[in-house]
């Protein structure tokens, strides 16, 4: 199978715009991202899943292979009325919902990785991140972008978190190319449990004897 760092095919569909336009994540079994990714793809969704490169080292030799930038989670988009179908997509645990709906993925979150992605510095999965100083890149490919700024060593990361999933990713910035936000030192609100609350509703997994 060919997988490509970035799988993201648009198929439009007819309905309610608003809705289908929202991003939402599958959660997959271990190691099912790609094959989530293509079954779902092959329903006519949009599907999003960000590889990342990772070298592995054996005795005789090194590979570069392509791994999930988030561990266990298939973003897509078109299915507000095809829960039951994304449930029997095989490699499909559960679906990330609020209340009796699809949970929905910020599009801004979702943009500000695919332009991390798109950019040419090395992005990997990072620790989520809960607070620290809130950064804007002001210039460059990855201008507008917000996260959190780590200092480690002699560099300078970006960490960019999705809140959904309570998964953050980093890249490497120039300590010269970032700016304070107004909301420097920003506090995320703690999670409950697993996942965080969203928009006064509790965030749940859906699994398909639930559906």
């Amino acid at each position: 199978m060919k997988v490509r760092r970035e799988l993201a095919t648009a198929y439009p569909r007819k309905g309610d715009v608003r809705r289908e336009s929202e991003w939402c994540a599958a959660y997959t079994r271990h190691h099912h991202e790609k094959v989530v990714a293509e079954h779902l793809a092959g329903k006519s969704l949009e599907v999003f899943l960000p590889l990342y490169s990772s070298s592995r080292r054996w005795s005789d030799r090194t590979k570069t292979i392509l791994l999930p930038l988030f561990p266990g989670y298939v973003f897509f988009r078109g299915a507000a009325d095809r829960r039951l179908s994304i449930l029997e997509t095989p490699g499909v645990h559960m679906i990330l919902c609020s209340g009796d709906h699809f949970a929905h993925i910020p599009e801004a979150e979702i943009r500000a990785v695919q332009q991390l992605i798109a950019g040419c510095r090395p992005i990997v999965p990072h620790p989520f991140l809960q607070c620290g100083d809130r950064v804007r890149i002001k210039r460059g490919p990855l201008q507008g972008i917000e996260g959190f700024l780590v200092r480690k060593k002699n560099e300078c990361r970006l960490v960019l978190s999705v809140e959904m999933l309570a998964q953050s990713v980093s890249i490497e910035v120039d300590v010269f190319d970032i700016e304070p936000t107004p909301a420097a030192r920003a506090v995320l609100k703690p999670h409950d449990g697993f996942l965080p609350h969203l928009s006064g509703n509790n965030v749940r997994r859906v699994s398909p004897g639930a559906a």
